[in-house]
């Protein structure tokens, strides 16, 4: 990797001329004093989008040294790790994910279930799959066998000699095909304020921009300092936990999906286990008493106020019929599909399911049905949230909602003008949206509009939600977008494409734990 020394007492590298330059010459940089790094493929984000891609480069057999992952990441993982902590999903626990949807494995065999039923010495991870969803629920993963898996193949393919630590500013098209991608070093760690890495390729894989706050919760904190008794489920609140064990208390439960039902499964243990006298309110838009759906074909089960399905999307989005539809669909006709499909849910399980059901019965776990109007201070140290509803006479009417702690288990910031590099992109490389809203992709995930002359941009994860394929932000989404960006490249010649000889090669190497 070559670096061009074009060091200056510059107190800033990133000059005004550049921001407002769309397409940046070599000269453009120069000019500017940032060194330069030329480095055939850069992939933005280190989490585990980048892994996944990396990974697959690396078996078909792209050598380390022509792949730079920037990244303020420590490792791959480190965000979805933190996520499913602070969400109530410990190691032990189990994920929302297919058995043989394995970042750390690009065959999927032998899958999770093969690993646990090994580990334990039984049969019953293996006879679940066998039997899933008929007999069974979906089986899935605990979260502390994906973290080790991804550990074990970091250090197999070499990924850390890719990584380079810092902040990333922008990624803007080069003049003479190819992109620049401006990367802030960490305080201390370099002479210069900003460097450049110039490549043919550039992979984007940034994730959530952030957290994504109910506009009334966002509005009572903002007004009243209140960040304590008003949390989000993505948000460090092991506090709020702590009190409700220590004293009776009253939680209002915001949000309907997977994360509110591992709160909720939390509060219930904390009763169960460590005596706690919780109640908990939840608070839903819309009931959910039954199968629902738009025709016979495309129904959910669902009752007790919620909707339930084993993963985010049909299995079909994945390897099926929608994933074939979806890719023949443009604008607002896939929208609608999306919409179809779409929609708060969970998986059923059986333990969380009896859980409610014994609240409900013994009064502590209570769903009021509403939209609401106003958050706001009560008495005692309490978060009053009002709920406008409606009785089945058609009257309206306003229930007041005292509680201890609010928790919105809404999720996760989707708005990609959210993102510093997503925004840079459309403002000034030509990006658009999808019928979504979200980062407008091709079909092999290049980056619509973005094209540098024989330089080319590509995009995964949740910021494609919307475009030709459903499951983005999934890992098993992750690893059929990476198979279709490296087939891609390879068609223009960065690595030759995988045969099955060396398919089966590369098996045996991952099954022996072999370095590549």
């Amino acid at each position: 990797m070559a670096v061009h020394d074009t060091a200056t007492d510059r107190p800033d590298n990133l000059t005004d001329e550049l921001i407002s330059t769309d397409i940046w010459t070599d000269e453009l940089v120069a000019r500017s004093g940032m060194p330069v790094y030329d480095v055939p493929f850069v992939s933005v984000g280190g989490g585990i989008g980048s892994f996944v891609l990396t990974d697959f480069l690396r078996v078909y057999g792209v050598p380390s040294s022509s792949i730079r992952v920037l990244t303020g990441l420590d490792y791959p993982w480190q965000t979805y790790q933190y996520l499913t902590q602070v969400s109530q999903i410990p190691e032990q626990e189990r994920l929302r994910s297919d058995s043989s949807s394995m970042p750390d494995n690009l065959w999927g065999f032998p899958s999770y279930a093969f690993r646990e039923a090994r580990a334990e010495r039984t049969l019953a991870p293996l006879w679940n799959v066998v039997t899933e969803p008929i007999l069974s629920n979906y089986w899935t993963p605990r979260a502390g066998t994906v973290f080790k898996g991804l550990q074990a193949e970091a250090d197999r393919v070499d990924y850390w000699s890719t990584v380079v630590k810092g902040q990333v500013r922008m990624s803007r098209r080069r003049a003479e095909g190819g992109y620049f991608t401006v990367l802030t070093p960490p305080e201390g760690t370099s002479s210069t304020r900003r460097v450049a890495f110039r490549s043919r390729w550039v992979h984007l894989a940034v994730g959530y921009p952030g957290l994504k706050f109910l506009p009334d919760l966002q509005e009572y904190r903002a007004r009243y300092d209140d960040y304590a008794r008003v949390v989000n489920a993505y948000e460090p609140h092991e506090h709020v936990y702590e009190e409700l064990r220590r004293r009776p208390g009253i939680v209002v439960i915001r949000g309907s999906g997977i994360v509110a039902s591992r709160v909720l499964q939390r509060l219930i243990d904390d009763r169960e286990q460590h005596g706690a006298n919780t109640t908990i309110l939840h608070l839903v838009r819309t009931y959910v008493s039954g199968a629902h759906g738009e025709s016979i074909f495309m129904r959910r089960s669902g009752g007790d106020g919620w909707a339930y399905q084993g993963f985010n999307y049909p299995k079909s989005a994945w390897g099926g019929q929608l994933w074939r539809k979806f890719r023949t669909l443009e604008g607002e006709d896939r929208a609608k599909l999306y919409d179809a499909i779409g929609g708060t849910n969970t998986p059923k399980r059986k333990s969380w399911m009896e859980q409610l059901a014994r609240g409900r019965k013994e009064g502590w776990y209570r769903v009021h049905v509403g939209t609401v109007s106003e958050v706001a201070p009560g008495a005692d140290r309490t978060v009053v949230t009002k709920v406008a509803s409606r009785t089945d006479t058609g009257q309206n009417l306003i229930l007041e909602v005292p509680a201890h702690f609010v928790i919105d288990c809404t999720g996760l910031e989707a708005d990609i003008a959210e993102h510093r590099v997503l925004a840079d992109l459309i403002d000034h490389s030509g990006a658009g949206r999808n019928p979504k809203g979200r980062l407008d992709v091709e079909r092999d995930f290049e980056v619509r509009g973005t094209r540098s002359g024989v330089g080319r941009m590509y995009a995964m994860g949740s910021m494609t939600l919307g475009g030709y394929f459903p499951g983005v932000d999934t890992f098993l989404g992750l690893q059929l977008a990476s198979r279709e960006i490296v087939d891609s490249v390879a068609e223009q010649g960065f690595v030759p494409k995988m045969g099955v000889g060396r398919s089966v090669s590369q098996w045996i190497k991952w099954m022996r734990k072999e370095r590549i």
